[in-house]
């Protein structure tokens, strides 16, 4: 299966990561519960950045995207799990996907070091 994207695209010290949902490595989606579906598309997130020597904890933002409102205490709890303080900026959305795809998520990374929270 061929995408109509880049994975990511470097632009000077900033890596931008397309929307990861859960795909496997032939892009194929594996459908799963919520809890599944967070867990496998952060862990393509880190396979992305992996690929180009970064880690969870060079992220600066964080894109998600969640079909239902209900499920946004459970992302919450998943997401302290993968990411720690300081956390990376972050929009959420609800309700915004379909077709048994539950979550979605993109980033954006700096490549030249740790970052520090504002404040």
């Amino acid at each position: 299966m061929s995408a109509n994207f880049s994975p990511a695209v470097r632009a000077g010290d900033l890596l931008l990561v397309s929307g990861q949902a859960s795909v496997d490595d032939s892009g194929i989606f594996v459908p799963g519960d919520f809890e599944a579906q967070v867990r496998r598309s952060i862990e393509n997130v880190q396979t992305v950045l992996r690929a180009h020597g970064l880690e969870l904890t060079d992220v600066l933002r964080v894109g998600a995207y969640d079909h239902e409102l209900t499920d946004l205490k459970r992302f919450n709890e998943i997401y302290s799990e993968y990411f720690a303080g300081p956390r990376p900026a972050r929009t959420t959305l609800t309700g915004c996907l379909g077709g048994g795809v539950l979550f979605e998520m993109d980033v954006m990374a700096w490549c030249s070091g740790r970052k520090d929270a504002d404040g």
